[in-house]
């Protein structure tokens, strides 16, 4: 391991646990995070967009001169006569025609979901189970103007990610087979693709096997080589894997990844475990990547299989995407605790993958504001997002009052949307967890969900306020 020790930029993350409760620490520069895509400005606001204003309809807290509209909620009857599911997760956005938007949202569906995924039977996977997708078509003025199921007979649709050739991949974070008590008739754990703009396309859903049976949680690709890198949302020992998958067919396309290829899980000499390391700015050189021995997990899950030598892996794998600009990916761990098998706690770590000079990077880690504290202000970041003005947009995953946050030019943590709909609670953690941010192609728009009760929100404002 080697710690970098460049001059500080003056994006770099700095601690306010005293004025914010949260103390983020990053050593050397962190520009990478802000400059990974093209963006219409790369500074972020200066002191975040000020403090959040009570909604009097307590729905969600913005700052002044940001507005929100509902699109979709969860239970409303579309035209087709069928209620909208349960449980909204990870969510693309894609441009459509006169500067409005199509959505594509995954619906994390148990059987044990209030309301299950219905789609017609040319679109259904598996009729024993609950989950899939929605497709939403918003104009340019916000409106919801078409909403339907894309993809049914799914299980537990958590994240996934956008491909360069403009299809959503729906990951299923799981790894239940046919037969299990949960009523499902086939193997589940897979990835699917939904086409946003051709629906057609989305009759006989075709699970994505090579690519894996795990508990997928999100994806991103590389443009120039076609490589797609996976997270593993893993909860029970052992840790998940980071993997890589090289199809066959590198030049992309709808179906592409049909044509297989190879999994590999990332190998980091000395480090098969992610939570050790504490320090932001620590790099680890001559990262490796061992092919799967068996990547539908017949009888042992992946990240448990025989590899020769022990894979890197983290708690909790989950957001993931590709820097266009320094063709890096990006992962997050949303959190660690030791109880349930990480070696170190932490409160959410950010890596960048350099494929170029096959290093992994720390780039920022949230820790706990004091020793012992479980209840920090911020915690466990989720789906994370790169604002087109910025800096990141990171959804909450955690207890307690959930938000949006973003960073400012020099890195600083603020609040930018809180859920007053309901917040976590122990009893319930997920209840009030945020999901699926996203920017329309224009900026002007930035779409997110609430995961239950099930709500699409689109927020416009001053995004280019910089006081």
């Amino acid at each position: 391991m080697s710690v970098e020790q460049n001059p500080l930029s003056r994006r770099q993350f700095v601690a306010r646990a005293a004025a914010a409760g949260v103390a983020v620490s990053v050593a050397g520069s962190v520009e990478a995070l802000y400059t990974a895509q093209p963006a219409l400005g790369t500074s972020g606001p200066k002191i975040g967009y000020g403090p959040l204003i009570e909604d009097p309809n307590g729905m969600l807290d913005l700052p002044r001169g940001f507005s929100y509209k509902i699109l979709s909620r969860e239970g409303t009857v579309r035209p087709d006569g069928l209620k909208t599911p349960s449980r909204f997760d990870g969510m693309g956005t894609f441009s459509d025609r006169d500067g409005g938007a199509r959505l594509v949202r995954n619906h994390e569906c148990s059987p044990t979901a209030t309301i299950k995924v219905v789609a017609p039977p040319e679109r259904t996977y598996d009729p024993g189970a609950a989950g899939g997708t929605s497709t939403l078509v918003v104009d340019r003025h916000n409106n919801a103007t078409k909403e339907f199921v894309s993809l049914g007979g799914t299980a537990i649709n958590c994240s996934g990610g956008i491909t360069p050739w403009r299809t959503w991949l729906t990951c299923e974070e799981t790894e239940l087979k046919a037969g299990d008590p949960a009523g499902y008739t086939k193997d589940h754990g897979f990835i699917f693709e939904v086409d946003p703009y051709d629906d057609r396309r989305n009759d006989n859903p075709t699970p994505l096997t090579a690519m894996g049976r795990f508990q997928h949680e999100a994806v991103a690709i590389d443009p120039a080589t076609g490589i797609v890198y996976e997270t593993e949302d893993a909860f029970i020992a052992p840790l998940g894997g980071f993997y890589r998958f090289l199809p066959n067919r590198p030049r992309g396309g709808w179906g592409s990844l049909r044509a297989g290829g190879e999994l590999q899980a990332m190998y980091i000499p000395g480090l098969p475990d992610l939570s050790v390391v504490q320090e932001a700015g620590a790099e680890f050189g001559g990262v490796q990547w061992i092919k799967v021995p068996d990547p539908l997990a017949t009888t042992v899950s992946v990240r448990a299989q025989d590899y020769g030598k022990p894979i890197t892996g983290g708690y909790k794998l989950e957001g993931c995407w590709w820097g266009t600009r320094d063709r890096c990916v990006y992962f997050v761990s949303s959190f660690a605790r030791t109880e349930l098998g990480p070696k170190v706690n932490h409160d959410g770590q950010v890596w960048r993958f350099d494929p170029r000079k096959k290093t992994l990077r720390l780039e920022v880690i949230f820790t706990r504001p004091s020793p012992g504290s479980d209840d920090p202000e911020f915690d466990a970041p989720d789906n994370i997002t790169m604002s087109p003005y910025g800096g990141l947009m990171m959804c909450e995953d955690g207890l307690g009052e959930q938000h949006i946050l973003g960073t400012t030019e020099d890195g600083e943590v603020f609040k930018f949307a809180r859920n007053r709909v309901n917040n976590g609670t122990p009893e319930d953690p997920e209840f009030g967890e945020l999901a699926g941010a996203g920017f329309s192609a224009d900026g002007r728009t930035m779409f997110f969900n609430v995961y239950t009760p099930g709500i699409t929100y689109a927020i416009t404002g001053p995004w280019r306020r910089r006081r």
